[in-house]
Order: C-alpha cells, then structure tokens, then sequence
C-alpha cells in the first residue's frame, strides 16, 4: 500500500460519537486521528495548529457552532482553507446550505454506514468532496427553488470558461468523480484535476460540490421535473 496518510481532526461535543468516530477512523491503515475537538472554537484552533487534511465537523456544538467553524476554517477570504467534512444528525436544509456556503467540502448524515463516512473523509481529503446521496435531490431542488425566487448574480459558465471547462462542470454536476469524467471525455485524470484547479478560482469556489451547486444556481445545468 504505502500512500500517504490521511490525517483527520475530529470535532464533536458528543464524547460517545467524538470516541466512536475516533475509534472507526482509526482503524483504517491510511487514516490517522491526529487531534480532536470539543466545540468550534476549539476545533478552529486544533486545525489551524495541526494542519490536518480533513475535518470532521459537527454542526451543532458549544461556544462556536460547526458552520460559524467551518467558515473560519475554509471559507470566502480564508488564504490556506482546511477541508471540512461536515457530519450532522440533522437533515435540515438551512444546516446543508450553510454548511456549503460557508465552505464544507461534505456534508455526510452520521447515521451512514461505516465505510461510506471512511470513503467520504478519503474523497474529501482527496480534494474530490462529498455529499450524501439521501440529500443530494433536495440540494439540487433548494437550489432551483432559490433560482427561480432570486436573480441570477454571476456570469453563466459560458462566459467564464472554455468550452472544456464547461464540459467538465457539466459532468460535475451529475456527481461524476474525476475518473469518470475522464473516461467521458477520453482524457488523463491529471488532465482533469488540471483543469479544475483552473475551473474553481475562475468561479470563485473552494471545492467541486460548490462548483456544481454554482452551476445549478447559475442555470448552466437544468435538472427535469
């Protein structure tokens, strides 16, 4: 095996679900639990100190919650983000989007499977994100909901990116990984994962799943009834 190691920082005010977490993470011979938090304020700190390449985040915690936290962490105007994987009990829509626009790179419900939490802090440190699969129809139709409520602010993605560009968000959108897009397009992953460091900034994004909500909310994708 011999990859690098994924060091993990996990915050949660719950002592049961913080060693539970710990313990599951832990197991993994390419995950290492390098710090943990008790609430935002402290998982700021531990992160900024430690430099993990993900944490885990709970949203609702003492002190400072886990969106006030993520977006000290990753969000608008923050030079050297840390990648946040939002984990929550809740499905409720104003803790997704916040979550998301405040910077999460994720956003997992704590009741999923055991691997598929494990594979979500893989793709997020992979710079890949993640979104739970139950909650990814409500996103797009929040987002559509929003769109047709309020004025679209940002220039179409055909004004911003080259016709490649606009391929790759498109097949962004429809929650292909980097190795399906380049399978789509006959292109190398390096090729993609180049073309996506060139994407976000244009857009004014930190990861893919901001990138394909932007597309959503900016009517370069079209989701059917």
């Amino acid at each position: 095996m011999g990859g690098p190691v994924v060091r993990v920082v996990v915050a949660d005010d719950q002592a049961l679900v913080r060693a539970g977490l710990v313990t599951l993470l832990g197991a993994e011979p390419d995950i290492e639990v390098v710090g943990t938090a008790v609430d935002g304020r402290e998982a700021v700190e531990v992160a900024r100190r430690l430099r993990p390449d993900v944490v885990c985040m709970d949203i609702r915690m003492p002190v400072m919650d886990g969106i006030a936290a993520t977006r000290a962490l990753a969000g608008p105007g923050v030079e050297d983000p840390v990648p946040v994987l939002v984990l929550t009990t809740f499905e409720i829509d104003d803790y997704l989007f916040g979550a998301l626009e405040a910077g999460a790179a994720g956003f997992q419900l704590k009741d999923a499977e055991p691997e598929v939490l494990v594979r979500a802090v893989r793709s997020v440190a992979a710079g890949n994100g993640t979104l739970d699969d139950s909650l990814t129809k409500r996103v797009v139709g929040e987002v559509l909901e929003r769109r047709r409520s309020q004025p679209v602010t940002v220039a179409r993605g055909t004004d911003l990116l080259t016709a490649r560009e606009l391929d790759i968000v498109l097949l962004l959108a429809q929650g292909m990984s980097n190795d399906e897009i380049a399978q789509q397009l006959v292109l190398e992953v390096s090729t993609v994962k180049s073309h996506l460091a060139r994407i976000l900034p244009k857009l004014g994004v930190r990861s893919r799943l901001q990138a394909a909500v932007w597309a959503y909310q900016n009517k370069v994708v079209d989701v059917p009834d």
